[in-house]
């Protein structure tokens, strides 16, 4: 017979247990979360707002801005929060709510990227068929289905998480509530659901990468036939595009895909993963792209 689930609360450990830490902790995620929100939201504006920036890539990338902003705030807050809290509790509820933010919005910024290099593809190889390929009906269309996987992704992780029973301890070793740090607690055998959990989000982060990496190859092979002024501006994007790619995805790799085992490096991994990550794409699709700072600056002097 399941163990029955006690658990009404967890109590979360955070990053570190030392008070000038903590405050240190305040301070720099503080910092981070308000360049990520500050950051992702000129970039959702300059392209709402911009008659120059209408083109599939920007429509993609207006939705990468959101669900980073997203996937920040499901995360970072409290972690801010905790850091000069005495008690850093969180409720079964929130938890389980945490979990699903973390994967939907996780698993919807793999999608946006793989989106944001099939229009990347298309644009460079397929130059004459762009219009009609990527027309923006077809954008809304692929944006919905990058909603609904990562809407099914997510239930069945909490679905997973769900089927837990906690009996006690309810310390979390971590800043955050994820299906990883929750399985060293459930009072059953967890390896079916470890199992479950790396052939689901492992599955889609090491394949989407795989994907990724094959599709930019294509694209900077065909490169060698363009213009020398169209080769350049294609490998500012690309380059843009692959930082990006390899920023999100070599964490989530390490996190997803491997035993439930303890690393030292663990939170440091999950920390540039959740809260480095979504600051870095700001900076580099602003600092990297012409265009979007061009835009910026009219948007700023109007």
């Amino acid at each position: 017979m399941q163990p029955k689930n006690n658990v009404t609360e967890f109590v979360l450990l955070g990053l570190t247990q030392d008070p000038l830490s903590q405050k240190m902790v305040f301070l720099i995620f503080l910092i981070f979360y308000m360049g990520t929100v500050v950051g992702n939201m000129l970039i959702i504006v300059t392209i709402k707002c911009s008659r120059t920036l209408g083109s599939p890539m920007y429509f993609f990338l207006f939705y990468l801005s959101f669900v980073d902003s997203c996937f920040s705030t499901s995360i970072t807050p409290r972690l801010i929060v905790d850091a000069v809290s005495a008690k850093k509790v969180i409720s079964y509820n929130e938890c389980m709510t945490q979990v699903f933010a973390l994967h939907l919005f996780g698993c919807m910024e793999i999608f946006v990227l793989i989106l944001m290099a099939a229009d990347r593809y298309v644009a460079i190889c397929k130059p004459l068929h762009y219009p009609r390929i990527m027309r923006r009906q077809v954008c809304h269309i692929l944006i919905v289905l990058a909603w609904i996987g990562s809407f099914v992704h997510s239930i069945s992780q909490i679905i997973l998480t769900l089927r837990l029973p906690f009996c006690g301890p309810n310390l979390i070793d971590h800043y955050c509530c994820d299906l990883q740090p929750l399985l060293k607690l459930a009072c059953m055998d967890t390896y079916m659901t470890n199992l479950l959990l790396v052939s689901n989000s492992g599955a889609i982060c090491s394949s989407s990468f795989v994907i990724l990496m094959i599709s930019y190859f294509v694209i900077l092979h065909s490169l060698r036939n363009h213009s020398a002024e169209g080769r350049k501006k294609a490998l500012s994007t690309c380059t843009s595009h692959i930082m990006v790619v390899v920023l999100s995805f070599g964490p989530c790799i390490f996190i997803y895909t491997r035993p439930p085992m303890t690393f030292t490096m663990d939170k440091m991994v999950s920390v540039f993963y959740t809260i480095g990550t979504p600051f870095l794409n700001s900076l580099i699709y602003t600092m990297r792209n012409a265009e979007v700072k061009s835009a910026i600056r009219k948007l700023v002097a109007c």
